[in-house]
């Protein structure tokens, strides 16, 4: 994606997913930047998209800025295992869910075990939110 309108219409265009967007000129606000069991819906700022990550139970969404464009990454979840899915807690004030995260999995050989295939982390992807528990 090349503009901020094309990537603003992708995000408002994600019907049941989950997630949030990061914009660059400012903090995260939970109340028009953070989709929790709703479509998201922004609009257009001054500053630009920095990150947006989302989610809606299969596919991860994951899009960055770099440069003068922005990269989209979908990733399958539908197999991941719940042992894969760690949790963080989340920098936003007054914010009362844990970001949850997948390791992506991939057997290779390697060379160092001699040819024997080792799970290798592949990357790390936005699978939700958890509400924390008090």
């Amino acid at each position: 994606m090349n503009r901020m309108e094309e990537v603003v219409a992708f995000i408002n265009s994600l019907d049941g997913y989950s997630g949030y967007v990061q914009f660059s000129h400012r903090i995260i606000d939970k109340t028009k930047d953070v989709f929790i069991d709703k479509s998201p819906k922004i609009n257009n700022e001054n500053g630009f998209i920095y990150e947006s990550h989302f989610c809606n139970g299969k596919e991860s969404i994951s899009i960055k800025q770099i440069n003068d464009g922005w990269i989209l990454s979908k990733t399958d979840i539908s197999s991941i295992e719940q042992e894969d899915i760690i949790t963080y807690l989340s920098d936003i004030k007054d914010f009362n869910y844990k970001i949850k995260m997948a390791q992506i999995w991939q057997s290779e050989p390697d060379e160092l075990c001699e040819g024997m295939y080792v799970k290798k982390l592949k990357k790390v992807v936005f699978v939700g939110f958890e509400k924390e528990k008090k």
